[in-house]
């Protein structure tokens, strides 16, 4: 039963008006960047009086997770002062189905949808999120997208058959080919589609040997419309594994069945694999997909941000963009971790906690120096404003700082005097000349810039390298 004192305010049925009184209730227990962040972006959807059921949405599932994980005890306290002992929030993400909160399992549960599984009598094992929307298309992956495009208005009817897709940790491989898996079941949801890892393949062959179900397991793969098997490099060292495969790829390939396939490295690279399996994997087409470029890592960033419900600056982004460049599963988790960070420590998300949050996230991965992390390093150790360091005045110790910062640029990263120069107030590459001379004369007579120079250099190398 609703609090008599809020009866009156509430019986129009409006959402918004108790989901303003709960907010109340909340910003009193929390930090102000916590409810900024987090209960803010949240939006009274509608409400069940008789089933004392607010239901609201939420920006992306990363937000409902968090707040699960991190809040729940809080808004559930909160929605039982406002509506009562009995009250509850229904979730629900941007135009997904509805998420009861007394169902949490329910987020994370990827079932065939009800009009599938009269069709479908096993998992897909396909994740919904995965799709061609939200995977960000750049030079680096342009021909494996466009193949995975084609392949899914006609699987099987391409000449992209098999499509073999390889590539580093973290481009986006498992993402491409699961994308074309859930395209291809919204085009044709009568298609019988699989996906699953090599690994997964063949502990489900051991199975079959052991339980003496070898001819319902191969069976059963013959079967399908349309395979993928990520990670296919595992079946190397794995003889009679690679042998039931032959047979199963021969037998799709003769009936137009689609086979998509993934792997760290190029057939012809694969040692160890059967020849007549390499052979096969090169019979359609085989495209790689490159680390991202700046463009497409910024483009990830902002895609990832907006997923999140978060507001980043654009500088922030830059930073990240530029010292992350080779995975973009690293790119995400350091928007998460950057968040995270910020919420947990009530910190604003500023450069400073993104240099943090990169240091974290990289610390198996060669971090670029770039003459943004040397200029910050250098601003900050000297204690000068970054800003004033490409201004055009003449103060002594910006010009000395401006100087040990050009030096430092030129000695540890690969820019040109030009691309110095532009980063310092597009100043020429006579002055950034005349900056390196200065300091490379003091280096020699004095020992402050001496001394200066070597712990600028270990911090810049600690921190970035």
């Amino acid at each position: 039963m609703l609090n008599s004192d809020l009866h009156e305010k509430i019986s129009t049925n409006n959402p918004s008006i108790i989901w303003k009184e709960c907010l109340k209730a909340i910003k009193e227990n929390v930090t102000l960047m916590t409810f900024n962040t987090w209960f803010l972006p949240i939006k009274p959807v509608d409400i069940d009086l008789e089933k004392t059921t607010l239901k609201v949405q939420l920006p992306s599932q990363f937000f409902w997770e968090w707040i699960d994980e991190h809040y729940n005890t809080l808004i559930n306290k909160t929605i039982h002062e406002v509506l009562g002992p009995g009250a509850k929030l229904a979730y629900m993400i941007s135009s997904e189905p509805d998420i009861d909160e007394s169902r949490p399992e329910y987020i994370n549960k990827n079932k065939v949808s009800a009009k599938e599984e009269t069709k479908q009598t096993f998992e897909t094992n396909l994740n919904p999120r995965y799709n061609f929307d939200n995977f960000i298309k750049g030079e680096s992956n342009q021909l494996a997208r466009a193949a995975a495009v084609a392949i899914s208005e006609n699987p099987g009817g391409t000449s992209f058959n098999p499509l073999f897709v390889y590539g580093g940790v973290g481009l986006g491989k498992t993402h491409l080919v699961q994308g074309i898996g859930n395209q291809i079941l919204q085009k044709y949801p009568e298609k019988k589609v699989i996906y699953l890892s090599s690994d997964i393949f063949t502990v489900e062959f051991v199975e079959a040997i052991q339980s003496n179900k070898v001819n319902d397991f191969s069976n059963f793969y013959r079967n399908m419309d349309v395979l993928i098997i990520d990670d296919i490099q595992f079946l190397i060292g794995k003889e009679k594994t690679q042998d039931l495969f032959f047979h199963i790829f021969n037998t799709l390939h003769q009936s137009s069945k689609q086979i998509i396939l993934t792997s760290d490295k190029a057939p012809k690279d694969m040692k160890g694999l059967d020849e007549r399996l390499i052979s096969r994997f090169q019979w359609g087409l085989t495209a790689d997909i490159q680390p991202p470029d700046y463009e497409t890592r910024m483009a990830i960033l902002k895609n990832k941000a907006d997923d999140y419900g978060m507001m980043i600056a654009g500088d922030i982004l830059d930073y990240i963009a530029t010292n992350i460049v080779s995975n973009i599963r690293e790119l995400e988790g350091c928007l998460i971790k950057l968040l995270a960070n910020a919420s947990l420590n009530s910190k604003n998300i500023d450069i400073e906690l993104a240099r943090k949050t990169v240091r974290e996230i990289a610390t198996d991965r060669k971090v670029n120096i770039t003459i943004e992390n040397i200029t910050s390093l250098v601003c900050e150790s000297l204690k000068i404003d970054e800003n004033k360091i490409r201004d055009k005045t003449r103060k002594k110790e910006i010009v000395f700082a401006r100087q040990i910062a050009m030096f430092l640029s030129k000695d540890l990263t690969k820019s040109s005097l030009k691309t110095i120069g532009l980063h310092f107030g597009g100043r020429d590459h006579s002055t950034v000349i005349h900056a390196c001379t200065s300091v490379e004369e003091s280096l020699s007579k004095d020992l402050y810039v001496k001394e200066l120079i070597e712990n600028l250099r270990d911090k810049i190398k600690n921190n970035f390298s």
